[in-house]
């Protein structure tokens, strides 16, 4: 990889040290660039006009998404943000009473809060499926828990917003696929960091944001729907985009992924995500992949070689999330520290109210968090490092 290209396409890592790429990483200036523009041409011809001057980009951002994860154009829907797109994935699924769904103690907050709300909507199980050793999902479990024929889906992040394991998601597909159940993947900490081949990992539904590893614009993500199961989903809600009023009595809904939008969307951000997936293939996922991991782990090493602080991460398999506690400060303490530093050191403190599930399976009620990407600097850690043997004591 040309690391000085990525940080000269990234101008703000001359001022500060951007450890918070899990939250929202930097964008980089083709990005930037063509937002700028659209917003720009809107200015100059009107929100509509400027629209259909671009259609034929706008319709190139479906085609890169798809080869990003390896899918079809028809089979995207680009969507306000991730937490909508995976609303209008789950809202959409026949859930009876009586059906099981099997998530991990990973699971972001966000989404089990739907799960109970069908609970009591519609009568529905809730169940965890047990770690292993090394804290990710129990393959062997699982593969128990998929004897039960009410199990009626399968739905968990690939990685979690406070650290933790990599998923073994492509088992967890095959396990899915052989039974029968439909998997929900939330792949919002995972798109723009790993390669994600939904032909490989078996997920019959995909969610993700632009704004995180992608290094996209904030509000807008995208949904992966599998063709053959597309059109026996009916969104909660419909508009004129996602169907067609026929008669005062009958409308049509679209037989493409697209059902699952809405008519109105921001085109500056829409563009500016389909910039940064093209980024993101130009430079190389799995390239990209494998210097994340070697700068987490240099971190991981740094950080278990200081007094009083812990690494906090599982897994057989890690990412660039990096999590860990100090025992005399307060993860916000050493997030504000951190700031005040004379080049700016971002990072995030992740609570007991994101991953509340587990973090009172370890009892946690927080951790300090740094996300990596593969334009961040081996120097930039070893800054942090110092920053934090310098905390001082409260």
């Amino acid at each position: 990889m040309n690391i000085e290209q990525l940080r000269a396409d990234t101008p703000a890592v001359a001022q500060l040290i951007h450890f918070n790429n899990a939250g929202a990483a930097l964008m980089p200036a083709p990005v930037i660039e063509t937002m700028t523009r659209h917003i720009q041409l809107e200015a100059n011809l009107g929100g509509y006009e400027a629209a259909g001057q671009q259609s034929a980009e706008v319709e190139n951002v479906y085609s890169a998404i798809g080869r990003l994860i390896n899918a079809e154009p028809d089979e995207i829907a680009v969507i306000e943000n991730a937490t909508r797109a995976w609303d209008m994935a789950f809202y959409s699924l026949p859930l009876q009473p009586g059906d099981v769904v099997l998530t991990s103690t990973t699971e972001y907050a966000g989404n089990y809060i739907p799960y109970l709300q069908m609970k009591q909507r519609r009568g529905i199980e809730i169940r965890l499926i047990p770690n292993d050793e090394h804290g990710q999902i129990s393959l062997t479990a699982l593969k128990t828990l998929l004897d039960d024929e009410r199990v009626a889906l399968i739905s968990l992040p690939v990685i979690a917003t406070n650290g933790g394991p990599v998923q073994p998601v492509e088992q967890i597909g095959a396990l899915a696929r052989a039974a029968g159940v439909l998997f929900l993947l939330d792949a919002c900490q995972g798109v723009g960091q790993m390669p994600i081949d939904v032909d490989k990992i078996g997920c019959h539904m995909l969610a993700a944001t632009s704004r995180k590893y992608l290094r996209g614009p904030r509000g807008m993500g995208f949904l992966y729907v599998e063709r053959s199961l597309c059109q026996n989903l009916e969104p909660a809600f419909l508009d004129l985009h996602a169907a067609s009023l026929q008669n005062a009595e009958t409308f049509t809904i679209r037989a493409d992924a697209r059902r699952f939008e809405n008519w109105e969307c921001n085109v500056a951000a829409k563009l500016g995500l389909g910039a940064a997936v093209e980024y993101a293939l130009m430079q190389g996922v799995e390239a990209m992949w494998q210097r994340i991991q070697r700068l987490a782990d240099y971190l991981r090493q740094q950080l278990a070689e200081i007094p009083g602080v812990t690494p906090r991460d599982l897994g057989a398999v890690k990412s660039g999330i990096v999590t860990f506690s100090h025992c005399n400060s307060t993860a916000a303490q050493v997030q504000q520290w951190l700031a005040g530093q004379e080049k700016r050191i971002n990072v995030t403190s992740s609570t007991f109210r994101s991953t509340l599930l587990d973090m009172q399976h370890r009892d946690l009620l927080e951790v300090s968090r740094a996300s990596l990407h593969a334009y961040n600097t081996e120097a930039e850690i070893e800054t942090m490092i110092a920053a934090l043997r310098a905390l001082p004591n409260p």
